[in-house]
């Protein structure tokens, strides 16, 4: 008798399964250009608004980043909600592909730079059409979706991609944070009270 899936879940295969993920996220973090994401958050707070514009599950990882960014104060928009407005000049669009080709992130970016604001790239292609638009690229170490051999990664599609996008913008939030020195009480005043 051939033994169910559920039958064949075992604690070792999960132990072993957050071993690998937390050990590529950690390889990742380790190859992370420090500098270039000081630069970004320089950008970041000199905005006078910030956008921030990915597909799937970067774009999820790029919502939660720009939560935190509006607990630091900043007028903070995700494109494609109802209630975001136009995108000037001096302002800051975070956009995220892991390819750096993704066509709604891309045109994003284009139609930023077109309108004065700076782009600011997550991305594992430094020679991706994103790349070359964006005023900051953020190199994210990791595989992308069609990483179907598991070379760079043993996770599904673009996994360590959105995974890492979700910690490096919290570890950015936290740089910021830290740095301007506000209590957690303070930001905590601009959480959200309609929930």
């Amino acid at each position: 008798m051939t033994k169910s899936i559920s039958e064949q879940l075992d604690p070792g295969r999960f132990s072993e399964a957050t071993r690998a993920v937390v050990g590529e996220v950690d390889r990742v973090r380790a190859g992370v250009q420090s500098a270039a994401w000081v630069r970004a958050g320089a950008l970041l707070l000199k905005a006078p608004t910030v956008f921030t514009v990915g597909t799937g599950r970067s774009g999820l990882a790029l919502q939660m980043a720009a939560m935190r960014f509006m607990h630091l104060g900043l007028a903070t928009h995700v494109v494609g909600e109802v209630t975001a407005p136009a995108i000037g000049a001096g302002d800051v669009l975070v956009a995220a592909s892991g390819s750096g080709t993704t066509g709604r992130v891309v045109r994003a970016a284009q139609t930023a730079r077109d309108q004065g604001a700076d782009v600011i790239a997550l991305t594992t292609a430094a020679d991706s059409p994103l790349a070359k638009i964006a005023t900051e690229v953020l190199i994210v170490p990791a595989a992308d979706k069609q990483d179907f051999d598991g070379t760079a990664s043993v996770q599904y599609a673009g996994s360590l991609f959105e995974q890492s996008v979700l910690l490096i913008t919290d570890a950015l939030f936290h740089t910021l944070w830290k740095t301007g020195g506000s209590q957690a009480r303070e930001l905590w005043r601009l959480h959200a009270n309609l929930e």
